[in-house]
């Protein structure tokens, strides 16, 4: 039987009419309304922020009964989640790098292992390299996901950070290196942190203990740096660096590889971060503050012979730079410039590798490398195959190089690099069964926001699709943070691809893609031009001929979530389907919940004035749903309960806050998991089958059937 095409088999309208049809569970609420700089702030589901109250307990279990009797009755959720299984189970190996003890070290996962296991072997990818830590074994459900992974300078100790059920919270484990064992040595409540080698101990940051039954949600204030020598408990730790003053600041810990320099970074209320450094080498030495404000970027690269410091800064470069900074002199007057900004694109990071340098920079969203000498004289570009994202595994010990590339349709694959010549070789490739990327087409594209700004846009499809307002088109955005959207590869999203959808991914202002201006452009009273951005990219979609609304589904995650509610409130005609994933969605309230505050550089706060206060409520998620029939797109908010970053009462209280409106007949549904948090190390498991049920909600409201049998 010849098999049908993705576009030739349809849900109906009655299956989809009558799946509509959902009574939502009633919500907790108490009525609550508060004054913002006299402003009447709706807020009757504040109950649902006690997120361990039985009342929110049974809410959360009633909603996912019956978001699951929704999603359950799909009839080709299954298929779904089968092919979505066959789609990630490759092969899928790391960069080597190589360590302190002699021995090269790299991630390996043989296709469907919740969590990836660190091998290690005395050549890369050798053919009798051995398991050094697996972090499956740490759980039965793989929901313990490894973080981190630090040797001693020695190479003696290997320290390794956790997270816990995607918890932003850290513990610290260490294991003698040469034996695998594991020592009694255990670091709790850690965040933010890795393990900082000095001695024969470590440096880390951490908060208080937290509250009992709210850790997950109450604010971290007070991060600080401790000192933490072998062998001892952790009540012994030294506290090494505490600012009483600044209550809401990170403060995170590094030693540069020669040992010499503890760097302290503070960060978390403004757009960069300060840096103070002590000399390790002097016991009398005191600190140095080389930068006061978080006002700049500043990032320590490397050491000189010399004794200075090379420091990636945003000073004077808006598109970043790279300085030599003496910290026995460290006024900006004395500071000297090794590699000089550039106007083509935005320097995002800079390797030592030997003795070179190799600088990493975004131009119109996609990565470009070159190489400089120490001095910061250019030796020539490395070339990249297409669009796409670089990371490297560089030492300044070695010449030795090792960086991956990916792009939409390329998995990634890692090369070796000849510092002399610039050749690359090919040394590890990805194989993903069925797929051919030469099947498939990437095109960027710039399309005029509202204010005639010019945004780049990347689109994925089939090679042959045509424009003929058939094509349901799949549009990604983010847009805030100074973090930028390059290409890269997801095993997932080929299911959207393979059935001849398009993916489009919008470079929207509030992200790094062209610098501080770019960034600055996106962020507090200007953040409406992230929404309109956003807009305009479907808009250009449909006036292209790619789609209609009808065809059209948004997504996006964190800030991204805030991004899908805020213009489905202001343009729910042009989508759809919308999928806000762990969403900032109460505007108003953020900062009040874990380390909500630290966000306030991007937003502002409606503490901050009347004027901020209108502005936040103005496109505030939770607040501006249309309550007059306004007929909304399908949506599906998802969230997790052990999401301590953007806690999960955002989504509980505008999901809860869209079912009570009048929307439309669109299911408005929230699938909440467990043992799961903000996204970061959930395992394989857990992600089929979350994009199981999106992909299924999805194609469910667009009427369609996807083809399956591949």
């Amino acid at each position: 039987m010849k098999k049908q095409s993705y576009m030739a088999v349809l849900v109906t309208t009655a299956t989809l009419n009558s799946m509509a049809q959902i009574n939502y569970p009633v919500a907790p609420q108490d009525g609550t309304t508060y004054e913002a700089f006299g402003i009447t702030v709706d807020d009757r589901f504040r109950p649902l922020e006690n997120d361990t109250a039985t009342a929110t307990l049974e809410w959360v279990e009633a909603e996912n009964a019956v978001t699951r009797g929704y999603l359950d009755k799909i009839q080709f959720r299954e298929a779904i989640n089968r092919r979505l299984t066959a789609l990630n189970d490759f092969a899928k190996t790391g960069m080597p790098s190589k360590e302190n003890d002699g021995l090269y070290y790299w991630y390996h996962n043989n296709g469907l292992q919740n969590q990836s296991v660190l091998m290690r072997g005395t050549t890369p990818y050798a053919a009798d390299a051995e398991v050094f830590l697996d972090p499956n074994t740490l759980s039965q459900d793989g929901t313990v996901a490894l973080t981190g992974v630090m040797q001693s300078k020695d190479g003696k100790y290997t320290a390794y950070t956790i997270s816990r059920s995607g918890s932003d919270w850290t513990e610290i484990y260490v294991l003698d290196t040469a034996s695998a064992k594991l020592l009694p040595d255990h670091i709790e409540w850690a965040k933010f942190t890795g393990a900082q080698w000095s001695g024969d101990g470590f440096y880390y940051s951490a908060y208080p203990r937290p509250e009992a039954g709210k850790e997950f949600s109450n604010a971290n204030e007070f991060h600080s740096v401790y000192y933490h020598k072998i062998g001892t408990p952790q009540s012994e730790d030294v506290l090494v660096y505490h600012n009483a003053d600044e209550p809401l600041r990170f403060h995170q810990a590094d030693v540069t590889e020669d040992g010499r320099w503890l760097l302290i970074e503070g960060g978390g209320q403004g757009f960069g971060n300060s840096l103070t450094v002590k000399d390790l080498s002097d016991p009398a030495a005191e600190w140095i503050t080389i930068e006061p404000s978080q006002d700049l970027t500043m990032g320590v690269v490397d050491t000189t012979d010399d004794g200075c410091l090379l420091v990636y800064t945003s000073d004077s470069a808006p598109r970043y730079r790279l300085v030599k900074i003496n910290p026995k002199n460290p006024v900006r007057e004395a500071w000297m410039e090794v590699i000089p900004e550039s106007a083509e694109g935005v320097l995002k990071a800079v390797y030592p590798a030997g003795d070179r340098l190799i600088a990493l920079y975004d131009r119109d969203a996609s990565h470009h490398a070159y190489v400089y000498d120490r001095e910061g004289r250019l030796q020539g570009e490395i070339k990249f195959p297409t669009y796409g994202s670089a990371g490297f595994s560089t030492s300044r010990k070695s010449p030795e190089v090792y960086y991956s590339f990916s792009s939409f349709t390329y998995p990634s694959e890692i090369y070796s690099l000849d510092l002399e010549t610039l050749e690359s070789t090919p040394v590890h490739a990805t194989a993903v069964a069925g797929l051919n990327p030469s099947d498939y087409v990437t095109e960027q594209v710039f399309y005029p926001s509202a204010d005639g700004t010019r945004v780049p846009m990347f689109i994925t499809y089939k090679k042959g699709l045509k424009k003929d307002g058939t094509n349901p088109v799949y549009l990604y955005g983010y847009g805030g943070f100074n973090i930028s959207l390059n290409p890269g590869f997801s095993p997932s999203r080929m299911l959207w691809l393979e059935n001849g959808g398009i993916y489009a991914q919008a470079n929207l202002r509030g992200g790094a893609e062209y610098g501080d201006a770019w960034h600055t452009a996106g962020t507090k009273m200007q953040k409406q031009n992230v929404f309109d951005d956003f807009i305009a990219a479907g808009e250009y979609m449909v006036k292209e001929g790619w789609t209609t609304p009808e065809l059209l589904t948004i997504e996006g995650g964190s800030n991204g979530g805030l991004l899908v509610g805020a213009v489905v409130n202001q343009r729910p005609e042009l989508f759809r389907v919308a999928i806000p994933r762990v969403g900032v969605m109460d505007m108003m309230r953020y900062h009040l919940f874990t380390i909500g505050w630290n966000w306030a550089s991007d937003y502002g706060t409606a503490d901050d004035s009347a004027e901020m206060a209108a502005y936040l409520l103005g496109y505030s998620p939770l607040h501006t749903i249309k309550n007059d029939g306004t007929p909304y797109p399908a949506i599906m908010v998802t969230t997790a309960d052990h999401d301590d970053r953007v806690v999960p009462a955002h989504s509980f209280k505008y999901a809860a806050a869209l079912q009570a409106a009048n929307t439309g007949d669109e299911p408005k549904l929230i699938r909440i998991d467990s043992k799961a948090g903000h996204g970061a190390g959930k395992p394989i498991a857990k992600v089929i089958d979350e994009w199981t049920d999106i992909y299924s909600f999805i194609y469910n409201n667009l009427g369609i059937s996807p083809a399956t049998d591949r």
